[in-house]
């Protein structure tokens, strides 16, 4: 854990905060009064976690905390009065932001800090094995052109021709896209 967006118009507020952060982990907590200003931070840098204690000195803060979940892979905390939170929670749930209660509790903020933190790590895992499976996918389209290539234009059987794509790759110390590509550029082009 290293780096978070602290938001917040209240000094009170965002040392409490900051302190928590630190406490929890965090070295670099990177500070703001506004939402405008945050929103260029968040576009010019990438934080863990983006904290937005409402409201701030040009918004409420809400509208923020959506922008920041639709643009980032931060997880998001928005600090809430207690009389409107049941409305803030209903409006930015949809978009994965966790919102706590004012006043800060220690332990209620450490613990969602340690579930906001999971669920982010727990997403970023799915977003690489999803890059994985396209990965995989895109290599198993190539191969399937390749040897539908090779079968109109060589006349091979599809065992013949996924097998000479295979020792081709092997033979070439190549991968199987490599080889595949090449086939279609040659027969393709």
């Amino acid at each position: 854990m290293d780096s978070v967006l602290l938001v917040s118009s209240s000094d009170k507020e965002s040392k409490i905060a900051t302190q928590l952060l630190k406490e929890s982990g965090y070295k670099s907590v990177y500070c703001t009064e506004s939402g405008s200003n945050a929103r260029r931070l968040i576009k010019d840098n990438s934080y863990d976690l983006i904290v937005v204690n409402t409201p701030l000195i040009d918004e409420f803060g809400h509208e923020l905390s959506i922008m920041a979940s639709e643009t980032s892979n931060s997880g998001i905390i928005l600090i809430c009065k207690t009389d409107i939170v049941e409305d803030i929670a209903e409006k930015v749930g949809y978009y994965g932001v966790f919102v706590v209660l004012k006043p800060l509790n220690k332990s209620n903020f450490l613990q969602s800090i340690t579930l906001v933190t999971t669920t982010r790590q727990r997403m970023l895992g799915l977003s690489k094995g999803e890059s994985k499976l396209q990965l995989k996918s895109e290599e198993i389209r190539l191969v399937n052109r390749a040897k539908r290539a090779l079968m109109q234009y060589l006349k091979m059987t599809e065992p013949q021709a996924h097998r000479y794509i295979e020792k081709q790759a092997m033979d070439t110390r190549q991968t199987k896209i490599e080889v595949a590509k090449r086939i279609l550029t040659t027969y393709e082009s």
